[in-house]
């Protein structure tokens, strides 16, 4: 893989990560700031219900659809950007 092609694949991967905080930050009326891939849903208060609306906010954004086992394994900030960026790929590649 070439130096540009990389530089342009890490891009990608920090604008899935940046989307995906913002998404979350706007569902919950959190600080952005707040909100970093290290967070669990936890952390930041979010309950079942909340994750329900997170998920459809980030199908919208995305044009994605997560499918259910990909929900219940979404504990953190990091597993939904994980997952996101998983499904992003995969809708890219076919």
């Amino acid at each position: 893989m070439g130096i540009w092609t990389r530089m342009l694949e890490e891009a990608k991967q920090d604008d899935i990560s940046a989307r995906v905080i913002r998404v979350i930050a706007e569902t919950q009326k959190l600080p952005v700031d707040s909100v970093t891939e290290e967070k669990t849903f936890e952390e930041l208060k979010i309950d079942s219900l909340d994750g329900i609306n997170i998920v459809f906010a980030l199908e919208n954004e995305f044009n994605i659809s997560i499918p259910d086992e990909g929900v219940e394994n979404m504990r953190s900030v990091h597993d939904a950007v994980t997952g996101v960026r998983s499904l992003v790929d995969a809708k890219a590649a076919s």
